[in-house]
């Protein structure tokens, strides 16, 4: 919310060319920190990286605004749990559907009791640094804030406020377009689907019917087409991928094009 009203300070100071690059940059950046880190690695631990990676990316995913990893973590396998049920923290299809499930799946869940996950996992709780980081999420976020207004006034500041209201929009959309509107190329319990244009704003995190048949799959960017599968957009498993150049990041999990043309619907 602080964030939205911050975007008003955007009325006062305008936006110049190197402010808009800070806001793209921002979003960059702390997109990546959530697909990359966040989802892929602590979540679903679609490949292995060193403690410092789990550390670094943490900090900047919650300098996204986008809560701790404990919390981040805990609600996304509940959403796998329950998906598209009336026990999924954010389905845009229960238990109501239309422009109130919308509403629920973009915002509406973390104003409900449920923002409080009834557990936390384990294995970031195992890690102290982790779980610092976890508890002041709040922290990495203001002092982004302020390092932008440092170095650029009310208006950097303002970048900031409308980069962190456009990411937390951006991730959001894969809760819910990316459960109404695509295509449904594999087999799922759910209504998961393939969004090019969600793809695009989440960094390939939209390919989202893949992620359901496959949640550890480290590339998200597959579809099918003529009975063939198709490698799609996936700037995260670029990303990813560079890390394993750079030796942060090994054992990489890809599933095997049978096995993706054995989830195919026919």
């Amino acid at each position: 919310m602080v964030s939205h009203l911050g975007c008003l300070l955007l009325l006062v100071t305008g936006l110049s060319l190197a402010a808009a690059a800070w806001a793209l940059a921002l979003y960059m950046i702390r997109m990546l920190a959530i697909t990359a880190i966040y989802h892929r690695l602590i979540t679903h631990g679609s490949y292995r990286a060193p403690r410092p990676v789990h550390w670094i990316g943490s900090l900047v995913g919650a300098s996204a605004g986008q809560m701790g990893p404990s919390w981040w973590k805990a609600h996304h396998l509940a959403h796998h749990r329950h998906v598209d049920t009336d026990f999924d923290p954010h389905s845009p299809l229960k238990p109501q559907a239309g422009l109130g499930g919308f509403w629920r799946s973009q915002v509406g869940w973390l104003l409900a009791p449920s923002f409080f996950p009834e557990r936390l996992p384990a294995d970031v709780e195992a890690d102290p640094v982790l779980r610092l980081i976890d508890r002041l999420h709040f922290v990495p976020l203001l002092a982004l804030g302020g390092l932008s207004y440092a170095l650029g006034g009310p208006e950097w500041l303002a970048s900031f406020f409308l980069s962190t209201t456009v990411l937390f929009h951006g991730v959001a959309t894969v809760n819910s377009l990316a459960h109404l509107a695509g295509e449904r190329p594999f087999i799922t319990d759910d209504m998961s689907r393939n969004n090019g244009w969600v793809a695009l704003i989440t960094l390939g995190e939209g390919w989202h019917n893949l992620h359901h048949a496959c949640q550890w799959s480290v590339r998200q960017g597959y579809g099918v087409r003529g009975g063939r599968i198709r490698q799609l957009p996936d700037p995260t498993y670029v990303f990813i991928r560079g890390l394993e150049r750079l030796g942060w990041a090994d054992r990489l999990r890809l599933p095997p094009a049978e096995d993706l043309l054995a989830r195919a619907r026919p």
